[in-house]
């Protein structure tokens, strides 16, 4: 193979094992919703179980860089994935809430450990002139498997273990393509700044550009893990939660491409700003739709083309705003802040839904979005002080 040829190849093996990795999560979040709420849990006891998922997340953010610099990117992708399809196949075996925020637990390290060094490599290793689209068509490809994910809910009438048992055969199927590619290594500078001074430098002439990460989890932990429950009680039949659920994905795929290209020309924080105002417009338009399944799948549609794909717009802005030697530590932050939102996303909505109103997830959604967008026009006061900072961060 040519290192063109191969270099392809290997971005379109980290395509497919993303797919997989969006599938899994779009399935797991809310099949585990629906299975606890059938179980008489309480909406605010699922929602912390859902958060197992992303505390595992956050916690493997704090030593990934190390791991990634030592193994590389190849080892570190095959560990997550060998973690996840371990976690899942236990899934059936023990319906218990402790053992399944373990699982939970150990789904997340893995999840996160795969993505940040599949997106590092993938940031890293893409031309100048290619990152834009490669960052796109990551985002893409997440919100394809995500979107297909919620589908296997139809699965669980044929039994418990065979929605599990599906997922687990895509991740052998990763690991297999996994074993193709090589091992390669992140770039290290012998004189690159401090870890403390890369993440303080990252977040002073990053810290908006660093919010998207948040509110991508908290949305994407917050619908799918609180919607099923908020479906059910206002009357949306588990059939219709399951296809209601991949609207989100499908918005993101419709729209997330033309916004990249979109931001490339006018730039990312204007573009954010738009989408993050309508798309809070849109969830704040889901309550009074209430059983009106139609009218939800519209909003969704509109919320998940303008919001979906903020993760790889916000990764984008990123890019643009810090030196190369923080971008790892850039993305750390951008992982550990997707962690927190996805936290907070399924307690917050959960007990939302048990204390206030089941449409309660959706003004927390809305308000959040909203106050993004308010967020922007202070950023733009720093802008003037980016060249001077980064001229002080890299000296």
């Amino acid at each position: 193979m040519t290192k063109s040829v191969s270099a392809n190849y290997r971005f379109f093996i980290l395509i497919l094992v993303v797919i997989i990795a969006g599938l899994s999560q779009g399935l797991l979040l809310p099949l585990l919703a629906i299975i606890l709420e059938k179980a008489g849990v309480s909406s605010g006891a699922n929602g912390l179980n859902a958060a197992a998922l992303y505390i595992g997340t956050f916690l493997i953010m704090l030593v990934i860089e190390k791991p990634v610099q030592k193994l590389g990117y190849k080892r570190v992708i095959t560990i997550g994935v060998v973690l996840v399809t371990v976690a899942t196949v236990l899934f059936p075996l023990w319906q218990n809430l402790v053992f399944w925020f373990v699982l939970r637990m150990l789904v997340g390290i893995g999840d996160s450990a795969l993505h940040y060094a599949s997106q590092l490599w993938i940031t890293s290793s893409s031309p100048a002139g290619k990152r834009g689209r490669h960052i796109a068509i990551y985002g893409m490809s997440y919100a394809i498997g995500f979107s297909i994910g919620p589908l296997g809910i139809k699965l669980l009438p044929y039994g418990m273990w065979v929605p599990f048992a599906t997922v687990s055969i895509f991740f052998v199927l990763a690991f297999l393509l996994l074993l193709r590619l090589p091992h390669e290594y992140p770039v290290q500078e012998e004189k690159s700044p401090s870890a403390k001074r890369r993440y303080a430098g990252a977040v002073q002439l990053a810290w908006f550009a660093l919010i998207p990460s948040f509110l991508y989890g908290y949305m994407e932990s917050s619908i799918n893990s609180n919607f099923p429950v908020y479906g059910l009680r206002v009357g949306i039949s588990e059939g219709w939660v399951s296809l209601l659920l991949p609207a989100i994905g499908i918005g993101s795929l419709i729209l997330q491409l033309p916004l990249g290209m979109w931001s490339d020309r006018i730039g990312r924080k204007p573009v954010l700003m738009l989408s993050g105002f309508l798309g809070a417009l849109a969830f704040l338009a889901v309550p009074l739709f209430s059983a009106h399944v139609w009218g939800v799948f519209v909003a969704f549609i509109i919320a998940g083309g303008l919001v979906g794909s903020f993760y790889s717009l916000g990764l984008a802005y990123i890019a643009d705003l810090v030196p190369k030697a923080s971008l790892p530590a850039a993305n750390i932050i951008a992982s550990i802040n997707f962690s927190v939102g996805s936290i907070v996303g399924p307690n917050l909505g959960g007990l939302g839904i048990q204390y206030v109103a089941p449409g309660s997830m959706f003004y927390f959604l809305g308000g959040m979005f909203l106050l993004f967008t308010i967020c922007g026009f202070f950023f733009q006061r720093a802008k003037q002080q980016e060249e001077s900072s980064l001229i002080h961060f890299t000296n």
